[in-house]
């Protein structure tokens, strides 16, 4: 046999673990993991900032999330195989051993946590550490014995923009709790669509979500309205402490109401379609406010000023 066929394939193997390994970290979530970030760090180093500085800090905590989701896939593996929407995940389909999976969620979780407290604020690194534990050991585990999960699972979710603003900062500050208040509110409209949509997958690998509860019918929806009313006060606080201008609270009161809408809806009626929509709405939200606070000019100048 030639040596080309075997270097080929080869190659070929090597690029498919790649691409596993890609799957593991979920690049979507990653890529708004690392937005967030960003934009805490960018808020927390205030008029000193310097950007390669925040574009470290985005990363590491970048890689914490990153972590979590190689762990989350670890431990979801069986019930991930009782899905079809994540029974060719690479665990779930054996193509990845636990091990490797293991040990490349051990060395990005590590490269975060200890990038983080050689490079910026033991604090950060302590928060980053405990948001890693708390998705991996106590979320993930508890999906499968109450829907309480979704409350206790929004907290390591709504980490990343804190994480950032601490490691340039030293310590949480306004922009920092606002930033965690508004991911925190927005998940649950954004999980109730989801687990509605799968509602069928989830109870069949006995995953405890709302909707798929005994005599749940509409709770789903009428929970989404509620977490999204309450998210429109939290995403004006900015503008009404004087932290923010006029672009970002248009922004956030568009949004805002787009939001509630789209959850209005889906409460009104929970089909395929308003979910959906409320879905779809929520994967634009998150990207659109935050680049709104980016973009506002009120919140530029304040960070350049000295």
């Amino acid at each position: 046999m030639s040596r080309k066929p075997l270097a080929a394939g080869a190659a070929g193997a090597r690029a498919r673990t790649l691409d596993d390994l890609l799957v593991l970290v979920r690049p979507r979530i990653s890529a708004f993991v690392l937005f967030a970030a960003f934009t805490g760090a960018l808020l927390g180093a205030g008029p000193e900032a310097e950007l390669g500085r925040v574009l470290v800090a985005a990363l590491l905590v970048g890689l914490v999330g990153a972590s979590s989701s190689v762990f989350n896939q670890v431990l979801e593996r069986d019930t991930d195989r009782l899905m079809p929407r994540t029974w060719n995940r690479p665990l779930a389909a054996g193509r990845l051993s636990v091990r490797d999976a293991v040990l490349f969620g051990a060395l990005l979780g590590t490269l975060g946590v200890v990038g983080l407290a050689l490079a910026f604020q033991p604090l950060s690194a302590l928060l980053a550490l405990s948001t890693l534990a708390v998705y991996a050991l106590v979320y993930t585990p508890l999906k499968r014995y109450t829907s309480l999960n979704t409350v206790v699972g929004a907290v390591p979710g709504a980490m990343p923009p804190l994480l950032g603003f601490v490691a340039l900062a030293g310590r949480p500050g306004p922009w920092g709790w606002l930033l965690f208040a508004l991911v925190f509110a927005w998940q649950f409209p954004h999980f109730f669509a989801i687990a509605w949509l799968y509602r069928e997958d989830y109870r069949r690998a006995g995953l405890r979500m709302l909707p798929c509860l005994p005599g749940a019918e509409g709770l789903a929806g009428r929970q989404a309205l509620a977490y999204s009313l309450l998210l429109l006060p939290i995403s004006l606080l900015p503008g009404v402490r004087g932290d923010a201008g006029p672009v970002y609270t248009v922004a956030a009161l568009v949004l805002g109401l787009a939001y509630a809408a789209s959850s209005a809806a889906f409460a009104w009626r929970e089909t395929r379609t308003t979910a959906r929509t409320l879905l779809l709405v929520s994967l634009a939200y998150l990207p659109l406010v935050f680049s709104a606070v980016l973009f506002d000019p009120a919140v530029s100048q304040a960070l350049l000023q000295p």
